[in-house]
This record gives C-alpha cells, sequence and structure tokens, in this order.
C-alpha cells in the first residue's frame, strides 16, 4: 500500500467519523428552535471566518486563486456546497438522521457513474462489488428495512435527494480544483462562496440578532470546527490521495461510524443485520484498496516482462 493511498483512506475515514458525529448535534439544535438554515448560515460563515482567519495569519500563501478560476469557486461553494449544507440539515430536521445519511449516500452512485462515462476512470469488477457493498452497508446500518420510506415525510425525501445529487457534484468539481490547488485553499473558497450565497438568499447576518444560550453556542461551534472545517478539509485531502469515486465509498464509514458512537456513548442496541452492514462497508473498502494495489503493480509487472523478453 502507498503512502499516499493510505493517507487518503485515514483521513476519509476521520472525516467520516467527524461527518456523523455531527449530525446528531445538529439535530439536537433542531429540536431547541434553530432553524436549519439558520445553522446553516451560521455553518459555513463562520467556518469561512476561522480559515480565513488562520490562513491570513499562517498561511497566507494558499490565499490567492487565479481570477480566470473565479467562476469555478462560484459554482463549487456558492452553488454545490452551499445546496450540500442546506438539503442536508434541511432533510434531518424532517426525517430521521439515519434516512437523511442513507439517501444522500446515494450521491456515491452518481459519482462512480460519472466518473466512468466522463473522465473515462476503468469500471472492475472490484469497483462494482465495492459499490454494492458499501451501499448496502449503508442500507443496512441506518437500518434501512425498517425505513418506510414512502411513508416519510415527502419534503424531507425530496431534499435527502437533492443532498445526494449535491454532494456527487461538490465531490466532483473538489476534485478538478485539486489539480491546481491546495485542498484547503478549495475548501475556504468553498465555505466562502456558500456563505455569500446564503446570506443573500436568508435574511443576512439575521441570526447574529438571536441570543444563544451557552449549551447551544457549544454545539455550534462543535459543528463548525469538528463537524464541518476539518471533516470538509481532510475529504478533500482524501480525495487528492484516492481519486473521487473510491473517497465516496469510503466515506459511506460515517453512517456505521454514527451507529457505532450510538451504541458506546448512548447505549444504543447494534441489531446483528446492523452489524453485518458495518462488516460489508469495510469489506468495500478493502476492495477498493486490493484494487489500487493491482492498479499500481500492474505497470511495474508489464516493465518487468518486457526487460526478461529483451
Amino acid at each position: 500500500m502507498g503512502v499516499n493511498s493510505t493517507r487518503g483512506y485515514i483521513v476519509i475515514v476521520i472525516a467520516a467519523i467527524l461527518w456523523a458525529s455531527s449530525a446528531s448535534a445538529g439535530k439536537a439544535l433542531f429540536q431547541t428552535g434553530i432553524s436549519p438554515m439558520e445553522l446553516v448560515q451560521i455553518r459555513v460563515t463562520l467556518s469561512a471566518i476561522f480559515i480565513g482567519i488562520f490562513f491570513g495569519i499562517f498561511r497566507r500563501t494558499l490565499l490567492p486563486i487565479r481570477l480566470k478560476d473565479l467562476f469555478y469557486f462560484i459554482l463549487l461553494g456558492g452553488i454545490a456546497m452551499a445546496m450540500v449544507q442546506v438539503s442536508y440539515f434541511y432533510a434531518i430536521s424532517k426525517i430521521q438522521v439515519s434516512a437523511a445519511i442513507l439517501l444522500q449516500y446515494l450521491g456515491t452512485i452518481l459519482i462512480a457513474a460519472y466518473s466512468i462515462a466522463f473522465w473515462h476512470e476503468r469500471l472492475t469488477a472490484a469497483k462494482i462489488a465495492a459499490l454494492f457493498l458499501a451501499m448496502g452497508g449503508c442500507f443496512l446500518v441506518v437500518g434501512g428495512y425498517d425505513l418506510h420510506l414512502l411513508e416519510m415525510n415527502r419534503g424531507g425525501i425530496a431534499w435527502g435527494l437533492i443532498s445526494a445529487v449535491s454532494f456527487a457534484g461538490y465531490t466532483l468539481l473538489g476534485e478538478r480544483g485539486l489539480h491546481r490547488y491546495s485542498p484547503w485553499t478549495v475548501i475556504f473558497y468553498a465555505f466562502l462562496f456558500a456563505a455569500l450565497t446564503l446570506n443573500v438568499l436568508h435574511k443576512p447576518t439575521g441570526y447574529l440578532q438571536t441570543t444563544y444560550n451557552p449549551a447551544q453556542w457549544g454545539w455550534i461551534l462543535y459543528i463548525v470546527i469538528i463537524g464541518t472545517i476539518i471533516p470538509f478539509g481532510l475529504y478533500l485531502v482524501g480525495v487528492s490521495y484516492i481519486r473521487s469515486t473510491r473517497a465516496s465509498i469510503v466515506a459511506i464509514l460515517e453512517p456505521v461510524s454514527a451507529a457505532l458512537i450510538a451504541f458506546f456513548a448512548l447505549g444504543e442496541i447494534l441489531h446483528p443485520l446492523q452489524i453485518i452492514g458495518g462488516i460489508s462497508a469495510i469489506v468495500a473498502i478493502v476492495l477498493l484498496q486490493l484494487q489500487r494495489e493491482h492498479d499500481e503493480m500492474a505497470p511495474e509487472l508489464i516493465r518487468r516482462h518486457k526487460k526478461k523478453g529483451e
């Protein structure tokens, strides 16, 4: 396993765990009266401010971008990132967290299909198997067999499907930007333009006029730093190492992580099918890595055979 490949898998696993830990925090804040749009505005605005201040003090070299790439960042942040944030939290506010996660990760299929159709990524049996194992594992872990999707809030389902498309678009667009910029530059401008979009479309700084109690601020800061800045940054770092298709499949560890966190922290019971789902997701990641090692070794084996032939 290559060093970069190992790093890619590790950082995406960490990102998935951090995302999982923040979903329930968002649900808890909604129950205290904070609206999804309000939380999303605060999330992306504070994320952009915190990263901008850090770069301005410690890493100014990460701030410059080419003028010709301005439209790209508007598309990535102002549309894709903004929609990922809004659609996911609206879905969580209307349906179960597990159902929202399940719907969002349908985007993995879209990412794989796009990469194969337009980026000429090789379709192999291992990738197909990994995709089905990951999606099947996600379905089992979140208890999809008990979710009566058609009986749920239709608006919540619609937002969940929009989050799948948005997640796919954000991942694919993000990979393009990584060819020119650091993952942290990409994530900063994604948050910056997402914040501009959301503060234009919804009451600008309206949330600043609201008084939050210390507990609410604690969860807000947790979501901003632990559930947003760090995992989104790590996810793009992972994409730069192992490409978007593999990264999105590995990120399906988010619902697995959420189930384990609930088991250890909240004492929630893990049913046999959920355990099987978690194992399936892990097997999918192992398959992806084996496929990557095969892809990396193939050119070397060909060179050796040529040398022997000479």
